[in-house]
């Protein structure tokens, strides 16, 4: 989904656009998101799942743009790409309409600036516009930060998935799904 860009003043004093993707951003998005798989646990990805070509991650992109359904948002300071975030919906069937998925990621660098909460307030905007009444996220239950984070934007917890991450190591984690209501 196109949208119009913003620009917030983080808590350092810098200027952080908010944007729409497009497919000239492919490159630093794949670069991107090897990156933020690296720094934490608390993605869905490895580094080394990060297999997009240019091509792919430029059609994915496009794609995204035009979907009247779905934004992909970036964050943008001094030129880089500091974070993403999205809302997709959850299907095409009528029961199912009025929900949205939600992800978001921020390189480490950029934490604790109010980049998160900006994308997620406009994230909110931009859900309401399409007509979505509910957005809804999976956490790692360890992830005591990005559950602050929701809860300070309106999320509350509704349940948990056991054992939803399994880790290259062995280990697992717990997922706690959190739900916010637009209407």
């Amino acid at each position: 989904m196109k949208f119009e860009p913003r620009t917030i003043t983080l808590k350092d004093g810098r200027s952080c656009i908010l944007r729409p993707t497009h497919p000239s951003d492919a490159a630093e998005m794949i670069t991107y998101l090897k990156m933020i798989s690296e720094e934490t646990r608390f993605v869905l990805r490895n580094p080394d799942e990060v297999t997009y070509t240019l091509e792919q991650e430029q059609e994915i992109l496009g794609n995204l743009l035009e979907d009247q359904g779905s934004v992909m948002m970036l964050a943008v300071v001094d030129g880089k790409v500091a974070g993403n975030c999205s809302i997709n919906g959850m299907g095409y069937k009528r029961r199912i309409l009025h929900r949205c998925g939600m992800a978001i990621a921020l390189k480490k660098e950029f934490w604790n600036l109010g980049i998160g909460t900006a994308m997620i307030t406009y994230l909110t905007e931009l859900a309401k516009q399409i007509g979505f009444e509910q957005m809804e996220l999976d956490v790692v239950a360890d992830n005591q930060r990005g559950r602050k984070l929701y809860e300070k934007c309106g999320f509350t917890e509704t349940g948990k998935h056991l054992r939803a991450l399994k880790y290259d190591d062995g280990t697992y984690a717990d997922e706690i799904i959190m739900i916010k209501l637009l209407q």
